[in-house]
């Protein structure tokens, strides 16, 4: 999860998805948050756009380098370095771009040679979190 997370190094994300932790989470950056209140007010402006690490026209690892400096813009993304079992991971690929670019495509060769379950064997959730 913490390699394939990598993929945040790239994009934007709508003010919605961010919103709660940029005004209501202690394990942010104060500068950091205060710059995405600028452009994400506590109500309205829900499509206005932030990248998603502090590169995100470049794929590579300064995503990882912003969860270390607790400017992860989602919550989802901060909680990989929060104190918990991937902080280590986290902080190596925050040191090693060369790693990270080597992991990540190894995890997507492996991600794309899932056989998922189909016909009857499957179901295609209309709710992701039950079952239909």
């Amino acid at each position: 999860m913490v390699i394939l997370s990598g993929s945040h190094s790239i994009g934007q994300a709508r003010c919605t998805t961010f919103r709660s932790r940029i005004y209501n989470e202690t394990n942010i950056d104060a500068s950091f948050a205060t710059s995405r209140k600028t452009n994400c007010p506590t109500s309205g402006n829900d499509n206005n756009l932030a990248p998603l690490d502090a590169t995100p026209i470049f794929f590579d690892n300064t995503y990882y380098k912003n969860l270390v400096s607790q400017k992860g813009l989602l919550h989802s993304d901060q909680q990989l370095f929060n104190g918990g079992s991937t902080d280590a991971q986290v902080t190596a690929y925050s040191n090693d771009n060369p790693t990270f670019l080597t992991d990540f495509a190894v995890a997507m060769v492996k991600m794309g040679n899932l056989s998922p379950l189909t016909g009857s064997n499957g179901e295609i959730r209309t709710n992701c979190r039950k079952l239909n």
